[in-house]
């Protein structure tokens, strides 16, 4: 491993938290991670992201346990906390990503990442020095440091960052997250200038560029407007836009109201024409009764450990 991101492990500053807790002793930060293997709870074929992401093939996805936010409607609050998954060695990863390529994956969809970065890198290196060629999607919840997001030149292809909030005070209410605004801006801005101009292969699978998600919450239409508002006059049509409908309450109740319900087909439609008249055209919505459908594999651990 790299002596700058084994540094990162001994006084973690991965993500904005900056905890700088030693990880290769055993201590834990915000997110939980441990220090020399990382824990995956699911890594095979994904049919449910964008279509050029996703094509008829499916995105070879590895899903990461632990996470640096703390959304109250996670939907993947099961791995979000550690509670599914196996722990793994980093030459074992690198199996994974060759197996995924194997299996015929359109690309190499690393879903919540950032917490075990240079793990990571170690097992591109070792998978690409034996034959890894897929480009390497990063599914991030946006909520990254931009320095850090610097070291990964030459390993990421595809960005894929949820936008999530304009609202200060909804980051920190939803999701503990403070500073998301201004953090989750700079990082995007990064990945906008090491990805260019998007590129994509013959079939429409996109090979280089950024996606950027978001998610709109009932209730919130003004925050998801002032959002794509804030995006469109950085970033134009430099980018893509996946504004999603698939909003789905937990299971339990939450003290929020407008979070208990699902959003109503008027304020996506607004959310859309709102898109529209601003000059959005690299963009991509839901269908109406997204919500009722399960984007959510089982996170059992399949592909996992060997011969799984």
């Amino acid at each position: 491993m790299d002596r700058q991101w084994e540094r990162m492990l001994r006084h973690c500053t991965l993500c904005p938290r900056m905890c700088g807790v030693n990880r290769l002793a055993g201590e834990k930060g915000f997110c939980g991670a441990g220090g020399e293997t990382v824990k995956v709870a699911r890594a095979a074929l994904h049919f449910w992201e964008e279509p050029c992401i996703s094509g008829e093939r499916g995105s070879g996805t590895v899903f990461f346990s632990y996470c640096t936010l703390r959304c109250a409607f996670c939907q993947n609050r099961e791995i979000r906390g550690g509670a599914a998954g196996a722990e793994i060695t980093v030459e074992r990863l690198a199996e994974i990503f060759l197996e995924q390529q194997g299996r015929g994956a359109l690309n190499l969809n690393l879903v919540t990442p950032t917490h075990y970065l240079p793990q990571i890198v170690r097992a591109l290196e070792i998978a690409r020095g034996k034959g890894l060629a897929l480009p390497v999607v990063y599914n991030t919840s946006g909520y990254e440091r931009a320095e850090v997001l610097r070291m990964l030149e030459g390993y990421v292809d595809v960005w894929l960052p949820d936008f999530k909030y304009m609202s200060e005070t909804l980051a920190r209410d939803y999701s503990s997250a403070p500073g998301y605004r201004e953090t989750a801006l700079a990082a995007i801005e990064e990945m906008v200038r090491q990805a260019g101009e998007p590129v994509f292969d013959e079939d429409g699978i996109m090979q280089k560029g950024v996606i950027i998600r978001h998610l709109a919450l009932p209730g919130q239409l003004a925050d998801a407007e002032a959002a794509v508002q804030a995006l469109f006059s950085r970033f134009g049509n430099r980018v893509y836009y996946s504004l999603m409908n698939q909003y789905t309450p937990p299971p339990f109740r939450l003290k929020w109201e407008n979070l208990n319900r699902r959003l109503s087909p008027a304020e996506y439609d607004a959310l859309i024409d709102y898109a529209v008249e601003l000059g959005v055209e690299n963009g991509f919505t839901q269908e109406e009764g997204t919500a009722e459908e399960s984007f959510i594999p089982p996170f059992d651990l399949e592909g996992v450990l060997p011969g799984a």
